[in-house]
């Protein structure tokens, strides 16, 4: 069979149906890019016009306190209050549109629950960073961009630190993985590639999303490797085989500090621009209490500028973890050496991805190679190595755990 039939009958088991809520779920996301920059500037516009922030701050500032205690302060209203402001929006894409398309079978109470829990995350790690983002500002105001920027990078790697420890146990039930043929396959592959295999976890990703997911996460001794219970339910052994050799793929190659690196990068040249243009924008917005850049009651101002240049940037960062997640695939062919099972894994995937889409719509939009071009790849490595994986059995499902 040739290489591009064996693609195609992967791709053939997505049928009409599926294929056309895969693009409109996918076309529909780049839309919502736009309309979400736009929910942000309508949020920024009513916090500095009502001067909600600055009210606070000369609150605050009639008690004496230190500068850092009110800009943590106002840094947090300013998360807690954009989240009351968007949370009409965050309703209908979080989780409306989600179980529109059968991708999230998440009731509201725990989905409400789940948001605010993050909001609370967020208002706590947000204020800890704009208070320190703020300081910088405050004590180097020529050069405050540039050391932002490594701020940026330094705050993002500790979130990597900490989040398997002690953020991501508050949305998921993560418990050891029991002992069989899966756990046999990841601790193999772990092993394969020095990866530590003290802390393999089953996580119940069913509960926000009905998709075929894996992840290893964190730094140091806080790395693990955490498969999702829909993998384990609905995927075969050597999808699973596939998948986890994909997400060690990631891990080998540091493509998180890659990422930091180029964020980091942006960041900088975000605050850059934000120095030069703050003033400018912060009145066209009506931020008229607003005393400058150091005034934490300008925060929404700010940010505004900096997501709006990070979106302009979308297109970049894409190609960039688009590279990455080819160079995963190739990784866990490698060592996995299971392309039907990436392969299949992958066609499961197009449920929120569109498999076919534009050239230029996977350019702009697309944080990932398209299925189909990964089924593809799949099958040429199998192609070029059929001896190496001659014989190989006939997928089967993976046994519980």
């Amino acid at each position: 069979m040739s290489v591009e039939d064996a693609t195609q009958e992967h791709l053939a088991a997505l049928s009409p149906e599926a294929l056309a809520a895969a693009k409109a779920y996918t076309t529909g996301g780049y839309w919502l890019i736009l309309w979400g920059l736009l929910v942000t500037v309508l949020v920024t516009v009513v916090l500095v016009r009502w001067d909600v922030l600055a009210k606070l701050r000369d609150r605050i500032e009639g008690n004496a306190p230190r500068p850092r205690v009110m800009t943590f302060a106002v840094a947090a209203a300013f998360l807690g209050l954009s989240w009351l402001l968007e949370l009409p929006w965050s309703i209908y894409t979080g989780w409306a549109r989600e179980r529109a398309y059968n991708l999230s079978q998440q009731p509201f109470s725990d989905w409400i629950m789940q948001n605010t829990i993050s909001t609370a995350v967020n208002m706590l790690l947000g204020g800890l960073f704009f208070m320190g983002l703020y300081t910088l500002i405050r004590r180097t105001p020529r050069r405050w961009w540039m050391w932002g920027g490594a701020f940026a990078g330094v705050a993002l790697v500790f979130g990597l630190l900490i989040a398997p420890v002690f953020i991501m146990p508050l949305f998921n039930n993560y418990t050891p993985m029991a002992d069989g043929l899966v756990k046999e396959a990841v601790v193999a592959l772990a092993k394969d590639s020095h990866v530590p295999t003290d802390k393999i976890f089953v996580f119940d990703g069913s509960r926000q999303r009905s998709i075929l997911t894996a992840n290893v996460s964190g730094v140091g001794g806080t790395a693990q490797i955490s498969v999702s219970d829909v993998a384990l339910k609905e995927a075969t052994l050597p999808e699973v085989r596939a998948v986890v050799g994909h997400e060690i793929g990631h891990y080998v190659s540091k493509d998180v500090y890659k990422i930091v690196g180029v964020v980091s990068v942006l960041a900088l040249i975000g605050f850059w621009l934000s120095d030069r243009l703050f003033g400018r924008v912060a009145t066209a917005l009506g931020a008229h209490d607003v005393r400058g850049i150091s005034d934490p009651a300008g925060i929404p101002v700010l940010l505004l500028m900096v997501s709006v240049w990070l979106t302009l940037c979308q297109p970049i960062i894409n190609s960039m973890t688009r590279v990455f997640e080819a160079e995963a695939d190739a990784y866990s062919l490698q060592h996995a050496q299971e392309p039907d099972g990436l392969a299949s894994a992958l066609v499961k995937t197009a449920e929120y991805r569109d498999p076919l889409p534009d050239p230029l719509a996977e350019i702009l939009f697309h944080n990932h190679p398209s299925v189909a071009n990964r089924v593809r790849m799949a099958m040429e490595w199998k192609a070029a190595h059929a001896p190496a994986v001659e014989g190989t059995p006939a997928p089967e499902p993976a046994p519980p755990n």
